[in-house]
């Protein structure tokens, strides 16, 4: 995609300049948008907006409401729905008890989908383009300005776009962030998360299996045909040992790992690894700058709603800008931080405290955490108010 200027001096003046065309920052720039808002989309790559046949390593389970957020923007129609799967139960290990969530205990049609990276970025694309957003990639940011009402961006190449507001998605190492000053909390969890995609004997049924051991959670998430999508969250060294496997050796680790449920497994495409880690800004505001997604913060994938964290920061900064003359005003930018701050606090205590619990060897904690999963498997009235949470 070519870089589109408004006029011959490269200087653009907008209403909302969004730094990072990845999930987080072009969902912003479409629901901008689609407010009447003039839109700047920046970003130091070029878009790769081509499905591959191939199954994407990266996918992402998305919540109900993050779905029907996604069709009121008019993305989901681009969505190729023959690459998602429905998730209508979640199974979950540890030691000696068991847990079942399933969509009819909540009353629900499902409790999520699972799409791949590439299905998700592509339909977002296609709304990019057929909405008035002015579209600036493979040029890097190189200088912020504050001159109210306005912040000033230069990009390589002599460019300038002045906002009354920037959002910063540029992701975990946020240029922006560090260029305001903002700093973070950091925790490494010492992990690795190890991806791949696996064709399964068995018929995984829409369901989504996590086992959790000492600093090990293995999860499989229902893809179409047959396909399901590994996240092994292991310790660093663990992780090295794995990756040396060959395909058929680590298919092996999974299968025993994973108590054999799905039959026999067959590694289909690549497989990748990242560190894990948790990291939150200090801050996310700043004068006429607001930090969305992993530019804010970074969890724990075990509980797989970081990305889905990352799109609630843009419903909420969207619905308080919605009728507003100046959209980088420093009370609504307030407003936009405390409202996001409970369910950031709450992500970040949940996957450390998961980590933490099913990590212990006190033996009196790990027994009260198969009694805690054995009664609560027992209680439909409290397992429908954490799907509900859940799906929300």
């Amino acid at each position: 995609m070519t870089p589109i200027f408004k006029n011959i001096n490269n200087r653009i003046d907008t209403d909302i300049i969004v730094v990072g065309a990845g999930l987080v920052g072009l969902s912003a720039a479409i629901a901008f948008a689609q407010q009447g808002k003039n839109v700047v989309l920046v970003d130091a790559k070029k878009p790769a907006t081509k499905l591959k046949k191939a199954w994407d390593e990266r996918v992402y389970a998305l919540t109900p409401a993050t779905e029907a957020w996604f069709s009121a923007l008019g993305v989901w129609a681009g969505v190729d729905k023959n690459r998602i799967n429905a998730i209508n139960a979640m199974h979950i290990w540890q030691a000696d008890a068991t847990l079942t969530l399933t969509d009819s205990d909540a009353s629900l049609p499902k409790l999520g989908v699972i799409i791949e990276n590439q299905n998700l970025l592509n339909a977002l694309w296609q709304q990019i383009k057929a909405l008035d957003v002015t579209v600036v990639t493979d040029k890097q940011c190189a200088s912020l300005y504050s001159l109210p009402p306005q912040a000033q961006l230069g990009l390589r190449g002599n460019i300038t776009v002045a906002a009354k507001l920037i959002v910063a998605a540029d992701g975990v190492n946020s240029w922006l962030r560090q260029q305001v000053n903002i700093g973070v909390h950091h925790k490494s969890f010492q992990q690795t998360a190890i991806v791949a995609n696996f064709l399964a004997d068995k018929n995984h049924s829409n369901i989504a299996r996590q086992w959790f051991a000492p600093h090990d959670t293995l999860a499989l998430l229902p893809l179409p045909n047959q396909h399901v999508s590994m996240v092994w969250s292991v310790s660093t060294e663990k992780a090295s040992e794995l990756l040396l496997l060959s395909e058929h050796e680590l298919a092996q680790r999974v299968f025993e790992q994973s108590l054999g449920v799905l039959g026999n497994l067959k590694l289909v495409g690549k497989t990748l690894s990242f560190e894990l880690n948790q990291q939150t800004a200090t801050k996310r505001i700043a004068e006429r700058m607001a930090l969305v997604g992993d530019a804010a913060h970074q969890i724990h994938p075990m509980a797989g709603q970081g990305v889905n964290l990352g799109f609630r920061d843009v419903m909420k900064l969207a619905e308080l800008t919605t009728k507003c003359q100046d959209v980088g005003d420093y009370n609504v930018l307030r407003q936009y931080e405390r409202a996001r701050a409970a369910d950031i606090a709450t992500m970040n205590t949940l996957t450390t405290g998961l980590d933490y619990l099913f990590a212990s060897e006190n033996s009196a904690l790990k027994t009260a955490t198969n009694w805690g999963l054995r009664q609560l498997n027992r209680r439909v009235t409290i397992k429908k108010r954490l799907i509900q949470q859940a799906a929300a």
